[in-house]
Formats: C-alpha cells, sequence, structure tokens
C-alpha cells in the first residue's frame, strides 16, 4: 500500500479524538470506470465540477479525508492512498484508506455521486449513532443498498477486513458484499443522494438535473464558492432580494455592481456571514431610500417634503428672494 500525504501529514493513523461527532471520509476514487470506455470518471465535470470535487465538498467536516486514488489537483487539501496491487477492488482500496483514519466513524463514498450534500452525511451519521449497527448506508431509488454512500464504526470494519485477508490471503479481487453481507446495518432512503454515474447517460441526466430551474441557483453558487476558494455560507436569499432593489429601483446594472460592492466591504471588515449580513443590509436600505427618492420626485422626507433642515417645508416670511 502506497500512500501520499497532504503537507502536514505524518503519514501514520491520526490519533483518535475524543470528540463523539468527529468523524473521518474515504474516498474510492481508482475504478477502471470500464462502462465509460475507461474515462478519468472522478475528473468528469457536473455543472462545471469535478464528481470527485462535489463528492469532497459533500464531507469537507470530516476530520480527516483519504482519497483512494493516484494523487491530482482537487478543490481542498485531502491525504492520497493507493491499494496494492493498483486495481485490486473496493475492499483492498477501503483497506489502505481506513490505515490513514483514526476516528471511531469513517464515512466511505464512491467519488461518483453528484448530487451527495452535507445534510446526507450528516443523515448517515446521525443514524450510526442513533443505535447499535455496524454502518449506516443509503438506499436508491429501487430500495437497494448503496455500501459506497454509507457510515460505519471504524473498529468494525477493520476487524472484518483483517479477518477477510487472513482468510483469503489478501483482500485484490474480493467483492464488497464479503465485507458487507456480515455486517448489521441502517438504511436510509434517498435515491437523489444515492444516485451515481456509471455511464454516459448518468452523466448526461446528471448535468441535465442540475441545469433545472429549482436546482440551478444553489448548484452555481456550490460551483462559483468552490472555485474560488470560499467556504462561507451567505443568506442568498438576502442577496438576491438586495439585487432586485438595486436593479428595481436604481438601474438594472446596479444589481452585479451593488453585490460585488457589497461582497468587498464584507472582506474589509474581516469576512464572515456576519459582515456580509451587515453590508447587505446597509445596501439594502440605501436602495429603499433611493427608490423612494424617486417616487416622490426627488423629496426624501416621510410625508415628501424637502428634508432640508428643522424648518424644511415651512415658508420663511424675512427671507428674501434671490437677487434677479
Amino acid at each position: 500500500m502506497t500512500a501520499y500525504e497532504s503537507p502536514g501529514d505524518p503519514g501514520t493513523r491520526p490519533a483518535p479524538r475524543t470528540d463523539p461527532a468527529a468523524y473521518d471520509a474515504v474516498v474510492l476514487a481508482g475504478g477502471a470506470a470500464r462502462r465509460l470506455g475507461g474515462a478519468d470518471k472522478p475528473g468528469l465535470r457536473v455543472g462545471g465540477r469535478a464528481l470527485l470535487d462535489r463528492v469532497l465538498t459533500a464531507c469537507a467536516d470530516a476530520r480527516a479525508t483519504v482519497v483512494v486514488a493516484d494523487p491530482r489537483p482537487t478543490a481542498r487539501p485531502v491525504a492520497w492512498a493507493r491499494e496494492e496491487p493498483p486495481g485490486g477492488g473496493p475492499l483492498a482500496a477501503l483497506d489502505a484508506g481506513l490505515r490513514h483514519t483514526g476516528a471511531d466513524h469513517v464515512l466511505v463514498l464512491s467519488a461518483d455521486l453528484p448530487f451527495l450534500a452535507p445534510a446526507t452525511v450528516r443523515r448517515l451519521l446521525a443514524a450510526l449513532r442513533a443505535g447499535d449497527a455496524d454502518g449506516a448506508l443509503l438506499t436508491d431509488a429501487d430500495g437497494r443498498d448503496q455500501p459506497l454512500v454509507a457510515a460505519y464504526r471504524s473498529a468494525v470494519l477493520r476487524r472484518d477486513l483483517a479477518a477477510l485477508s487472513a482468510r483469503h490471503g489478501g483482500l485484490a479481487g474480493l467483492p464488497l458484499r464479503r465485507l458487507t453481507g456480515g455486517l448489521q446495518l441502517t438504511r436510509v432512503a434517498d435515491p437523489v443522494a444515492s444516485f451515481d454515474c456509471d455511464t454516459w447517460d448518468d452523466i448526461a441526466t446528471a448535468r441535465s438535473r442540475i441545469r433545472e430551474h429549482e436546482h440551478v441557483l444553489d448548484e452555481w453558487i456550490s460551483a462559483v464558492k468552490d472555485e474560488l476558494g470560499i467556504d462561507l455560507d451567505v443568506d442568498t436569499g438576502a442577496l438576491l432580494d438586495l439585487a432586485r432593489d438595486a436593479a428595481h429601483g436604481v438601474a438594472r446594472p446596479a444589481a452585479p455592481l451593488t453585490t460585488f460592492l457589497v461582497g468587498y466591504a464584507a472582506a474589509q471588515s474581516g469576512g464572515g456571514p456576519e459582515a456580509v449580513a451587515e453590508a447587505a443590509r446597509k445596501a439594502a436600505a440605501l436602495a429603499t431610500r433611493w427608490a423612494a427618492e424617486d417616487s416622490r420626485g426627488g423629496t426624501d422626507g416621510e410625508d415628501g417634503a424637502p428634508a432640508s433642515g428643522s424648518d424644511a417645508g415651512q415658508a420663511d416670511p424675512d427671507a428674501r428672494p434671490d437677487a434677479g
């Protein structure tokens, strides 16, 4: 087993943490993709992002993430491992990845899940922690188990993999069911998150779904954040409302320019969701005042009178007309 570690990784299994919410992730990304004609499946793009990067985003809060495959550029840092021999199958790959984890719970994922989301990862981990089962896995639209979209107890996997290796003289070539068939598993139905891309038709279906109206905005925002290296959750609804108000109350080009300036101001204030929210609030209030002036014919008093002083709107009997 060969390993390639991210900077700062000592190359040995991390010491277990006492944090019960901590988990590690192992992503299997070294398959031959025969049904795709040998294409580089983890690198295929859906919604502008590589399939592997989409999976890594879903488990971004893992304590450690190990990808079992040859190293490649990814959206976030990971550790790399490789089974021996390369292409030795899922059990050999899983064993190679587990050697670089230390949490009590491990998320095991394939690298071809375009719709996997952080919420699904949380559901799997919650289902595992809620009972005494050895693992919790997703089932697809037909009710079939998806053991490579699952959370497991690490100690159980290590114990059973060691037993299988001793019995068969190694793990290469053994099917995954040799491991999962003996486990007590909790099942979580999720036909969307369990969708995987084995064929070009699957890739086309995923790309089409992402461009559907109800998905496209969230997908685009996620893609932009990945591309720019931004790990920030903000109220996109508030920003869209701001853009709408700027476009309608000022001028259409004001929408993108205003949202850009909000982002810049938030960065100048230290960044973070709170800074974005505060900058958006100020800009939205300005847009409202701007629109109100226009609707009242250039006045900004509450009742439509000029607000140029404490006596604004009242005649001054001692005022002299300007000389002509």
